[in-house]
């Protein structure tokens, strides 16, 4: 398959369909969880959950970088902002994700100097053209953004840019599937891997899955056939007894992972102790930070941070949504007070947040229309 249209034709779509539902044992019901919010938007964006039987259902989990990210941590970010003489970079998604006293926007109105990056190399041009600024790039996102900034750490040092530095906030996926399966609150029956994390780790991480939880994993792409292929596969294993780890997104994720791009990580970041999540808790050896030897760029280094932990607010329900508990229709505030005009938690944010996809896609309630019976 060479052309997007292929990876969205109806009939194979529908003939992928019937296999599906001919491998489901009647009376039984699944549930598969699809870690990555990219995953989620294809889901609803595609109508992919009209194409399955009933007995089947898809709930997302924690795979939105920016959604997990506490809000004690933006307000660090905004505090470091504050400060005279910086200027910090940040992703988009990131300028409307709140704190505990408003969005970077809301920090910009006041008087700091947020701006928005492409990559953090637009950073590190930024630092060039402003030697007698601080400019402080915030860095988010799974291993899939990680060696961005660990090649532009690289680079800061090569070039001897000591104006730079980077608030890490990368977190780690293996961890959170970790805290996911053994949580009691939810039982799932296998996962949707993460494809674009996986371009980078590739699928050798995953194996644990099934040899310590005895569920499966298949590694899945993005577009609406690589999603129904990917549960197809999961229902084959189950059907067959088999608990393993598979990749369907071969075309773009090497099985041992990019090696460039994991030495780059390496060399200049190590895992915290431990990192809270929002709605996961402190979640051990789940996140990174820049190691001793690139001090010198290490905001958390170079300036006072307050780190106070911020609790959610008490009408946001973000946690039991990344977790896979609740979906975003029964969040209290979900389509009311909080929407992508107004958000109040992270989710409702990022494009890749579970509680966006549901808004920008109709999805208000469990009302399923049945596309593919009526085709």
């Amino acid at each position: 398959m060479r052309f997007v249209d292929e990876y969205r034709d109806s009939d194979t779509a529908k003939a992928l369909a019937a296999r599906i539902a001919e491998l489901c044992e009647p009376g039984r019901e699944y549930k598969f969880m699809e870690v990555c919010g990219g995953h989620t938007h294809t889901i609803y964006k595609h109508g992919i959950a009209d194409y399955l039987p009933e007995q089947i259902s898809l709930v997302h989990g924690p795979g939105c970088p920016v959604c997990v990210i506490p809000m004690g941590r933006i307000d660090d970010a905004i505090h470091i902002a504050s400060l005279p003489d910086v200027i910090m970079t940040s992703f988009g998604d990131m300028m409307r994700v709140p704190g505990s006293n408003g969005t970077f926007f809301d920090s910009n109105s006041e008087g700091t100097d947020i701006r928005m990056v492409y990559s953090p190399l637009d950073s590190l041009r930024i630092a060039k053209q402003n030697p007698d600024k601080q400019v402080v790039f915030m860095a988010i996102g799974f291993e899939t953004t990680a060696p961005s900034t660990a090649m532009t750490l690289l680079r800061a040092e090569r070039e001897g840019i000591e104006n730079f530095s980077v608030f890490c906030n990368h977190v780690t996926i293996i961890p959170g599937i970790k805290a996911i399966l053994d949580s009691p609150d939810l039982r799932l029956d296998g996962f949707l891997g993460p494809g674009h994390v996986s371009t980078v780790i590739g699928c050798r991480p995953y194996e644990f899955i099934p040899r310590d939880y005895g569920k499966p994993i298949v590694v899945a792409g993005f577009e609406p056939l690589d999603i129904l292929q990917s549960v197809y596969l999961l229902l084959r294993q189950l059907k067959e007894g088999r608990r393993e780890v598979e990749n369907q997104y071969a075309r773009v994720v090497p099985w041992q992972g990019n090696s460039v791009a994991l030495d780059a990580v390496a060399r200049t970041m190590r895992l915290r102790p431990y990192f809270e999540w929002r709605g996961l808790g402190f979640i051990s050896h789940s996140a990174l930070r820049l190691r001793e030897e690139y001090a010198a760029f290490d905001a958390e280094q170079r300036f006072s941070l307050p780190g106070v932990r911020v609790a959610d607010p008490k009408s946001c329900q973000c946690g039991e949504v990344l977790k896979g508990v609740l979906k975003p229709w029964e969040c209290k505030v979900f389509g009311t007070a909080c929407t992508p005009e107004t958000p109040i938690g992270t989710c409702m944010v990022s494009p890749e947040g579970a509680c966006a996809a549901y808004y920008n896609f109709g999805r208000f309630t469990r009302q399923r229309v049945k596309e593919v019976s009526t085709a």
